[in-house]
C-alpha cells in the first residue's frame, strides 16, 4: 500500500457523465468509509465543454459535491509530471473504437461499461430516474472496490477482481 492515498482515474470518451459520476462517489465515500485512502480522478478522450447538466443536478441533488467536477483529456494524467495512477478504470460501454492511454505497468486497469446518458430518453423525470439508477449501480461498485484488502493482492489479483466488479451488478 502506498504511503500516499491510492489514485484512481476513471476515463470515459466525453468525461462528461459515467466518469464524472464515479470521481465524485468515490471522492464521498473514500472520505466517509475509507479513511481517506483513495483520491479520484477523471478524464476523456475527447472531452466535452463541460459534464451534462442533469448529471451535475442529480449529483447535487443526492449531497455530492460537484464544486471541482470538470470534462478534461487524459492528456493531463500521463507525461512525467502527471499523477501517478494506481488504478485506471474505463467505464464506456462500447469499448472498441475509444482511445485511452497506455500507464505501462504503472497502474492496474479495467472496464468497468456503463450506459451512457446522453442517450437516455424518455421525459425529464424518467431522465432522472436513470441517472439515479447509474449513480446507483457506480456506487456500488465502488463500495466494492474500496473494500478489497488492497495489502494482500498483488497487481494480478487486483486487476482480476476490478474485472470481477466490472461484470457484476449490471443492470
Amino acid at each position: 500500500m502506498p504511503v500516499r492515498p491510492y489514485r484512481t482515474l476513471f476515463l470515459c470518451a466525453h468525461n462528461s457523465a459515467r466518469s464524472i459520476i464515479a470521481e465524485a462517489v468515490l471522492r464521498k465515500i473514500a472520505g466517509a468509509a475509507a479513511g481517506r485512502r483513495f483520491e479520484a480522478f477523471s478524464a476523456g478522450s475527447e472531452p466535452a465543454a463541460a459534464p451534462l447538466p442533469a448529471v451535475i443536478e442529480r449529483l447535487e441533488a443526492l449531497g455530492y459535491d460537484t464544486t471541482n467536477l470538470a470534462s478534461k483529456s487524459w492528456q493531463e494524467f500521463v507525461g512525467a509530471d502527471a499523477p501517478r495512477m494506481d488504478f485506471v478504470i474505463t467505464m464506456c460501454d462500447i469499448l472498441e473504437h475509444n482511445t485511452c492511454p497506455d500507464f505501462g505497468d504503472q497502474a492496474a486497469t479495467a472496464a468497468w461499461p456503463f450506459p451512457d446518458p446522453a442517450k437516455f430518453t424518455g421525459s425529464e423525470t424518467e431522465h432522472a430516474a436513470m441517472i439515479n439508477e447509474l449513480i446507483g449501480m457506480i456506487r456500488r461498485r465502488l463500495e466494492i472496490f474500496i473494500s478489497l484488502p488492497f495489502d494482500t493482492l498483488d497487481r494480478m489479483a487486483l486487476e482480476a477482481r476490478l474485472d470481477e466488479i466490472g461484470k457484476q451488478l449490471r443492470a
